[in-house]
């Protein structure tokens, strides 16, 4: 079976990459050894987020463990761009799959800060805008509000040819309005979805677990939500789609392509299982072959072909 997909000028060998922030690859390979790049789970790896200072991440407690699911209020600690660059790159480019970094700002300028510098290195194939920050000038969270969106790539967009992938939130009425305003920008694809806004009470008690107060959810049970916003996107853009929330198996996997995205991303389920990318590639192409097809390239034919009219 030829599993090789191509998304935004990028070819890969196979459909399924990473979360942001869910697979610490650096981590993996000093845990596994060279034996994690010959059996490296993903065709694409992102890169934790990386914003123009360093972090040092919300206060703990971080992590709240729901039934179908976690609660995430890490707060995107990193080494901030210097420091990414300086330490984290250079590890990250031995990799043997190409490497989208991750970045988020609060403002436009810092935005194309990260933009240039992080384009400019010939590592990265791809950048991921994470735009789930409020921008300071306006107030508002710039992934909430299309023309705030689109004011953005407007903005970083003539600063790099490289793919720009726009990463969606699903905290908002219609992620479609503000997939069209990043894809008229100039946008090359969208991921979606990330993390459903949630919160969590210390067991026994009325007082807030996470030491933030508040976090992100993420796992099964966020995933027949993100399936219906990716269908919903889907119908909308031209622009391809990275979808994810909640992938546990091939079987997800399958339902996240039949609704329109071109590739997939596992999260939540890294923590559990490292290898679990490889094990839903594994599913995944056996469930194409379980519904008689050869490709996902395949599978999105048939779409377009019973959505015809």
């Amino acid at each position: 079976m030829d599993l090789r997909v191509e998304i935004a000028g990028l070819h890969l060998d196979h459909p399924v990459i990473n979360g942001s922030g869910t697979f610490d690859a650096i981590a993996a390979r000093r845990a596994f050894g060279d034996a994690l790049l010959a059996a490296f789970p993903f065709s694409m790896f992102v890169s934790k987020t990386i914003t123009p200072e360093a972090r040092a991440g919300n206060p703990p407690p971080r992590i709240f463990e729901t039934p179908a699911g976690m609660i995430n209020s890490i707060g995107l600690p990193n080494k901030g761009l210097e420091g990414f660059l300086a330490q984290d790159l250079p590890q990250l480019a031995e990799l043997p799959v190409p490497l989208c970094v991750s970045v988020m700002a609060t403002s436009h300028g810092e935005f194309a800060r990260l933009v240039e510098a992080v384009a400019a290195r010939d590592e990265v194939a791809a950048l991921e805008l994470n735009i789930s920050c409020p921008n300071v000038e306006s107030g508002l969270i710039v992934g909430e509000q299309a023309p705030e969106t689109l004011s953005l790539l407007q903005t970083v967009r003539p600063i790099t040819a490289k793919p720009l992938i726009v990463k969606l939130t699903p905290n908002v009425a219609d992620p479609a309005a503000i997939a069209r305003a990043a894809g008229e920008g100039g946008a090359d694809a969208v991921s979606l979805v990330n993390t459903l806004k949630a919160t969590a009470f210390a067991p026994g008690s009325t007082e807030p677990w996470l030491g933030a107060g508040r976090g992100g959810l993420s796992g099964p049970a966020i995933r027949p939500v993100a399936l219906e916003q990716v269908r919903s996107v889907a119908a909308s853009v031209s622009i391809p789609i990275i979808g994810m929330g909640g992938i546990e198996s091939g079987a997800d996997a399958l339902d996240f392509l039949a609704t329109g995205a071109a590739v997939v991303a596992v999260g939540t389920a890294n923590f559990r299982d490292p290898l679990a990318g490889a094990r839903v590639r594994a599913e995944l192409e056996a469930a194409l072959a379980s519904a008689g097809l050869a490709s996902p390239q395949d599978l999105g034919e048939r779409i377009a072909a019973s959505t015809s009219t």
